[in-house]
């Protein structure tokens, strides 16, 4: 069958009923409805633009449906007229801060800056083949062969003094000297004793082993062995890496003979490849100091980290702005600490920031707060246009919905509904909120016999692994926008994404049941019908709270919204309330993630 791909106005289906998934609503029951009143919008005469290539149609609604005066869509002459159903309320838990339990706020747990630089990847780069820049000294072993007039072949020890010695030619002084101009060395010496037809050979052989003393607050303190030419940072890696709740990454020493020779900022290293071009001796001592002045940032930057300052003087915003790099679309800094051992907040512009002094242990978050003049909408589903959508921050539905292009045979215009981020938020936080309070009492659950006991450990074992997993989904943030053929109008997010579903003669039967499959709808078939044809429900079923997943997004009761083309039913578990301490939040908290997931965990 071919279908004709036309361009139809979608604000023509009118709007009339509001049914937002606001925070609370949508996460705790998701199936209150509220209702606004209606907006009577009229027909539009205007025709759109067709589809490139195709012929040009007035904007209507797909064949068969007509839009009535007042903005109701019908089909042939009888009205879809909305019926306003409302849900049984769903008691939720008040929140912790109402049982007298607040949750203290989200903490920022961030590694340190460069922390990544020991992962093991310097501990095993040993090497006692030296570099053409490594500079020899005592002890280095050196492969010397002369053919020809004379011949000579051994290896030899670098002594004390720096020496070579070659029997006939005497003491050959390389100490200090580079292995690329080993050679030479070695040769011209020789020459000097032998003038004709003498051929020359050297190779270092080996580096001398040395051994360093890592000490400080590093996570393995000890004596670690190496090449004279392997650089700290391979001795500081041997050592377990430094202590990121202690240690500095700033204050790098190293000591010989009690003195400092040498001073390491792993910040130079990681932002600019500096790094001490010092030689390690036996004996040497690597300090890794107490951190410093440290802050933790967030939120809008090009790496998420813990901070440090060189030092306190200039532990300040423009400090961290340099070491952060916040995205350029930063306006705004929100700082969290202590001062004078008090609770400490402040937020500032990015400009007010760059004077503000830090203190260690602030919390830093750098945040967009400036909207831009436009925001992005996407479309899925049913579409034969364009899926993305720049638009005014000022649009509102059913304007984008005018330049949306669908297929109108196959979109289900009259079940749009949208998918938003902030909804979505607030759901997971809702619902993790709860998990949490399960948790706390699972755990905290007193006993007055060893046999209750025995049971509540088990009950809390079973709550954890429940919350552990219930924890992993996300929930759909759905806004429902149409209800019986009418679509409502707000105000667009960014990041909207609008849903056109496709008709569906299908209801799909998941959850609970024996054998879940999709079954061909069929209006005289009610719900026991449905769940037999997917073999009934399992025994751990709970038939008395069956949902339905409309094809509008709307979740609810299936005996309340009655089953549709296109619909899911869901079959939740049943929770064995004897003995169950907790049975009641539980299927309250079961019913919550299933009406803001569409996913039925079972205990």
């Amino acid at each position: 069958m071919r279908f004709n791909r036309t361009r139809i106005s979608l604000l023509t289906l009118a709007c009339m009923t509001t049914v937002l998934g606001s925070a609370g609503a949508v996460a705790a029951t998701a199936a209150a409805v509220t209702t606004v009143n209606p907006l009577s919008l009229g027909v539009s005469t205007n025709p759109a633009p067709a589809s490139t290539g195709l012929g040009t149609t007035p904007s209507a609604m797909p064949a068969g449906v007509q839009v009535g005066p007042n903005g109701t869509v019908m089909t042939g002459t009888q009205p879809t007229g909305y019926t306003q159903t409302m849900l049984p309320s769903v008691n939720v838990a008040p929140p912790a801060w109402a049982q007298g339990q607040l949750v203290s706020a989200t903490s920022v747990a961030l590694r340190p800056f460069a922390a990544n630089l020991f992962e093991g990847r310097f501990a095993n780069t040993f090497s006692d083949a030296a570099s053409p820049d490594y500079v020899l000294a005592p002890g280095d072993r050196v492969v010397v062969r002369v053919w020809g007039a004379r011949t000579f072949d051994d290896v030899l020890v670098v002594d004390q003094q720096g020496n070579l010695f070659l029997p006939e030619v005497g003491p050959i002084h390389v100490g200090g000297v580079r292995q690329g101009n080993l050679l030479s060395t070695v040769r011209n010496a020789i020459a000097r004793v032998y003038t004709d037809n003498v051929q020359v050979y050297v190779n270092l052989q080996s580096a001398q082993p040395v051994a360093v003393y890592v000490a400080g607050f590093v996570n393995s303190p000890g004596r670690y062995a190496g090449g004279s030419v392997d650089s700290i940072l391979s001795f500081i890696d041997r050592a377990g890496g430094i202590d990121v709740d202690r240690g500095s990454y700033r204050h790098i020493e190293v000591l010989r003979n009690k003195k400092v020779v040498a001073k390491l900022d792993l910040y130079r290293f990681a932002l600019e490849g500096s790094v001490p071009n010092l030689r390690l001796k036996n004996g040497d001592v690597i300090l890794v100091k107490e951190k410093g002045v440290s802050v933790s940032a967030y939120g809008l930057l090009r790496e998420e980290a813990e901070y440090e300052f060189s030092k306190p003087s200039v532990a300040k915003g423009s400090g961290l702005i340099e070491l952060a790099s916040p995205l350029r679309n930063v306006s705004h800094v929100s700082v969290t600490g202590t001062r004078d051992q008090k609770p400490f907040n402040r937020y500032f512009d990015l400009e007010e920031f760059r004077k503000f002094a830090l203190a260690d242990g602030d919390i830093v978050e750098f945040v967009a707060d400036k909207p831009g003049e436009t925001i992005m909408a996407t479309v899925s589903g049913a579409i034969t246009g364009a899926s993305r959508y720049p638009v005014a921050k000022t649009v509102k539905l059913r304007e984008l919905l005018r330049q949306i292009e669908v297929e109108p045979e196959l979109a289900a215009t009259e079940s749009i509904y949208i998918r938003r981020k902030s909804v979505a938020r607030d759901q997971k936080a809702v619902i993790q909120d709860s998990l949490r309070r399960l948790e706390q009492t699972a755990l905290t659950a007193t006993s007055s016999t060893p046999e209750e006991a025995q049971v509540r450990v088990q009950e809390a074992q079973l709550i954890q692994d429940f919350v552990k997993r219930a924890s992993q989904l996300e929930p759909d943030g759905v806004v429902v926008v149409s209800r019986g053929g009418q679509v409502s109008d707000l105000w667009l997010e960014d990041g909207d994404e609008i849903v056109i579903p496709q008709k569906s003669n299908v209801v799909l039967v998941t959850g609970e049941v024996v054998l879940p499959k999709a079954v061909a709808f069929e209006s005289k078939m009610s719900l026991d019908d449905y769940l037999a044809a997917a073999g009934g429900v399992s025994a751990r079923a709970n038939d008395k709270q069956i949902l339905v997943a409309k094809q509008n997004g709307e979740v609810g009761l299936a005996e309340k919204l009655g089953i549709g083309p296109g619909d899911r039913i869901l079959v939740l578990p049943k929770v064995d309330t004897k003995g169950m301490l907790m049975a009641k939040d539980l299927m309250q908290i079961i019913y919550q993630i299933a009406v803001a997931t569409k996913v039925a965990v079972d205990l």
